[in-house]
């Protein structure tokens, strides 16, 4: 019986996989999820990339529970954010979209923890953290910050417990600067001593040019670090603004193409 439900999860699970390509407007990209070992803990980790007439948007976050009911979450906020991100041209009522569409459809005590950010054509970056870990900022010279939340706001299905809505965040996002998303199966993952994944050091370590080999050289590390085999699922997704200079620069985004380009998206165990 646990087998067939697996099946019917990744199923459901690659229904919502599409590629995340290498470049994506000013960004270089790359993701990298790891799935959990165990069977029983089948999740609803999810993120998305999508560009828009109003700049890149993205999207990291973290059903409550596991099993279909989280993927079948998971599979209704990547609809609605698809939609809204390409519909609102202010990012908090991208959020707020998510959030009406959760308040109908979520049990009392179900929740989605998520980070929503984008990059509008004014060169800056936004970012709305719901509950979520905090994205780690990496600058330039290679040194990492985490994105502290001014006013930390409840996940998403539960503004109506807490009383307040979520604030945005307007950060500087210079050339060389890169931006780590991702879900608490990666700070959460324990060695044989208990000891938490250190995430900001990792990622200090092994931060380069090339977003795709930092994430591999994190997802390697990862895996060492647990024995070889997670107990929650894991997503990291990594966008970097490249130098004008360097070769390969990924052009800015053109909003006629961008309403019409493919999202880059994902919903994942």
């Amino acid at each position: 019986m646990l087998a067939a439900v697996r099946s019917v999860a990744e199923t459901a699970q690659h229904a919502l996989l599409r590629p995340v390509p290498a470049n994506v407007g000013p960004f270089q990209v790359a993701v990298r999820y790891s799935a959990a070992a165990a069977e029983a803990r089948i999740g609803g980790d999810l993120y998305a990339l999508i560009p828009t007439r109003h700049g890149v948007r993205l999207i990291v976050g973290d059903v409550r529970g596991k099993g279909l009911p989280a993927v079948g979450t998971a599979a209704l906020v990547l609809g609605v954010f698809r939609e809204a991100a390409h519909d609102e041209p202010d990012l908090l009522a991208v959020v707020e979209r998510i959030e009406r569409s959760l308040t109908r459809n979520l049990g009392h005590d179900d929740f989605v923890t998520a980070v929503v950010a984008g990059y509008p054509p004014g060169g800056h970056l936004e970012v709305v953290n719901c509950g979520h870990t905090p994205p780690l900022l990496v600058s330039a010279s290679g040194s990492v910050t985490p994105v502290e939340p001014d006013l930390p706001s409840p996940p998403l299905g539960l503004r109506a417990l807490a009383g307040h809505a979520p604030g945005l965040q307007a950060l500087p996002f210079a050339e060389g600067d890169q931006l780590l998303l991702y879900t608490d199966g990666v700070t959460e993952a324990r060695d044989h001593g208990r000891a938490f994944y250190p995430l900001a050091e990792g990622l200090e370590r092994h931060v380069s040019h090339e977003p795709a080999r930092t994430l591999g050289a994190l997802h390697d590390e990862l895996l060492a670090h647990v024995g070889g085999r997670l107990h929650d699922d894991a997503a990291l997704l990594l966008i970097r603004k490249p130098a004008a200079s360097e070769a390969g620069v990924a052009p800015a985004i053109d909003p006629g193409a961008a309403a019409h380009a493919p999202a880059c998206e994902a919903g994942c165990r």
